[in-house]
């Protein structure tokens, strides 16, 4: 008995035990059941809107937060996330969304009545959410200022009034689609296309004559992957500001594609923005060239450039600046397109050609915009591009890229990979041979900036040389003595070693292997021959609204140059 007495203390503290360890399971499983179920709820409500939003006329966008006070169209509720419509600016509660789909109609590309006239069309008004700093153009006071959904905006003139300014007479208004009506595309226009096309008419000349000598319908192509991703955001507004037919990302329609639009329209009045970097550009305007192959060339739009890249050295010579961060509302870019008047640039041929004497391959050919280079410069973009192939997603930042292209000068200033260049190349201009010192690298440019916003020929600035120009069908061809040279250029320390100009650069590698680079695009390159020729002229929009303190002082130093002549 006393041995029983003894061994039931234990059993019974086991019991304790027990509870402990099933609280603790408990404890543990039930927020890991609940997070499952969490996810798998969030999982339905998103394979639900995906469904929405693929059935939909409206180009929804999910938002986790609105960047301004939003109130839902459809239950008028304050919402901080939600769907909203990237074409006519619709904003919803996620609960809304199909009730929304179905009674508020989106842009219309096209009329569905083909008896309107191709320019005439009412507004299209939406109630609520506003612009901030939008005035009625009834009263003439702003309108918004209240938390509440309330006054109307129309999704083509962008006209807004208040709820008790609207009248019946105004919502049959014809529209004008306002301040922008000279690049938008009217879905009028499109309609009576359309049916010209099903008669095999083709006078559409005709038809434009409608909207004046001023319309300059306007063909955005942008690059959702440059700059941070901020393509993306870009096509959304463009889209509420003009026709969605006009905008196109390239990443999903190629520019080849999208400058079919062109030959829909009248010839030689065609603009197209192009907004992303300068290899986005080149693209752009390789397919400008195809249309001349194809025989369109009376249908070439004139191209201007938004930067969104790292370099964006043409867009800087061009006048649209070193990048685009927002810092002006996109309908100013609009603006300063309206402004922009028409230039040539020059497009040359790069024709690199492997040595050797059973070599049966085809020379290697690229279209030069900006500028050729071998050396150090080429080095880095090298080093840069093979890094950026490896964890793309680290490369999204323009301050993170050009630290990495510090870091990789900085490296070829100690190691000097390229020395010794003039012992291994030959170089003619104009089919003269050009003595060289002891360089590391040699530059050929067809634009005034390089290295992302250096006037490269004229340097310092303290010596009377032409500017560079990019119409000229001339080619300046400079060395450098390193990469410590290449910063020193930069940061306006010291002169370039200018070599001369020429219609004509061949440049022979007798031996080893050495970086190279077109625009931007390098590669290593074994012994061979470059052969650089004029290619063809690119029409372009200069914005002078945009000078940097570099073309002001050469704008001044070439005045003073033809005074003392």
């Amino acid at each position: 008995m006393e041995g029983d007495r003894r061994t039931s203390p234990p059993t019974q503290s086991l019991l304790p035990d027990g509870h402990l360890v099933l609280w603790t399971l408990c404890s543990v499983l039930l927020p890991v059941f609940i997070t499952f179920w969490c996810s798998l709820q969030r999982s339905r409500r998103q394979l639900h809107r995906r469904d929405i939003f693929r059935k939909s006329k409206h180009g929804w966008r999910d938002t986790d937060l609105f960047s301004h006070p939003t109130y839902c169209c459809v239950c008028a509720q304050h919402i901080l996330q939600g769907a909203f419509c990237d074409c006519c600016g619709l904003r919803v509660d996620e609960g809304c969304l199909k009730r929304a789909d179905k009674r508020f109609p989106c842009k219309e590309i096209m009329l569905k009545n083909d008896s309107r006239a191709a320019d005439a069309m009412p507004h299209h008004w939406i109630r609520g959410n506003v612009p901030l700093c939008s005035y009625c153009v009834v009263c003439k006071q702003q309108c918004g200022s209240q938390p509440k959904l309330c006054d109307y905006r129309c999704i083509w003139c962008q006209k807004t009034v208040h709820d008790e300014c609207m009248k019946s007479s105004l919502k049959n208004e014809k529209c004008d689609f306002g301040e922008f009506k000279n690049l938008i595309i009217p879905p009028g226009y499109l309609t009576s296309i359309n049916q010209m096309r099903k008669t095999k008419k083709t006078d559409y000349e005709a038809l434009a004559s409608k909207f004046g000598k001023q319309w300059t319908p306007l063909i955005i192509l942008a690059n959702s992957r440059s700059g941070t991703n901020m393509g993306e955001g870009l096509l959304g507004e463009f889209r509420i500001l003009l026709n969605p037919v006009q905008v196109f990302d390239v990443t999903k329609t190629p520019p080849i594609k999208a400058l079919q639009l062109c030959t829909l329209l009248p010839y030689r009045s065609v603009r197209v923005l192009v907004c992303g970097g300068d290899g986005t550009v080149g693209w752009v305007l390789d397919a400008v060239d195809e249309m001349k192959i194809k025989g369109q060339e009376k249908y070439i739009p004139q191209v201007a450039v938004l930067p969104l890249g790292t370099g964006n050295d043409l867009s800087n010579t061009l006048g649209w600046g070193t990048g685009y961060a927002g810092e002006i509302p996109v309908a100013q870019v609009l603006r300063n397109v309206m402004e922009a008047d028409g230039i040539k640039l020059d497009r040359w041929k790069v024709q690199v050609t492997n040595k050797g004497y059973y070599n049966l391959r085809k020379p290697k050919e690229f279209t030069m915009n900006n500028y050729f280079s071998i050396g150090p410069d080429a080095l880095m973009a090298l080093n840069f591009h093979a890094h950026r192939e490896k964890a793309p997603s680290l490369f999204s930042s323009r301050i993170l890229n050009k630290a990495v292209y510090l870091f990789y000068g900085t490296k070829d200033c100690l190691v000097q990979e390229c020395k010794d260049l003039n012992k291994k190349i030959e170089l003619e201009l104009d089919g003269e041979r050009v003595e060289l010192p002891n360089l590391e690298g040699i530059i050929v440019l067809n634009i005034g900036y390089w290295g992302g916003g250096c006037r490269l020929w004229e340097g310092m600035g303290d010596e009377t040389y032409p500017l560079a120009r990019h119409d000229d069908g001339l080619l300046e061809v400079v060395g450098v003595y390193g990469s410590f040279h290449c910063a020193q250029i930069q940061v306006k320390l010291a002169n370039p070693f200018r070599i001369g100009q020429a219609h004509t650069v061949r440049l022979i590698l007798k031996c080893s292997m050495m970086p190279m680079q077109v625009d931007g695009e390098p590669w290593a390159q074994g012994p061979c021959t470059v052969t650089i020729t004029h290619k063809t002229h690119a029409l372009m929009l200069y914005f002078s609204g945009e000078q940097s303190d570099d073309d002001i002082s050469s704008a001044s130093d070439q005045e003073d140059l033809k005074d003392t002549e």
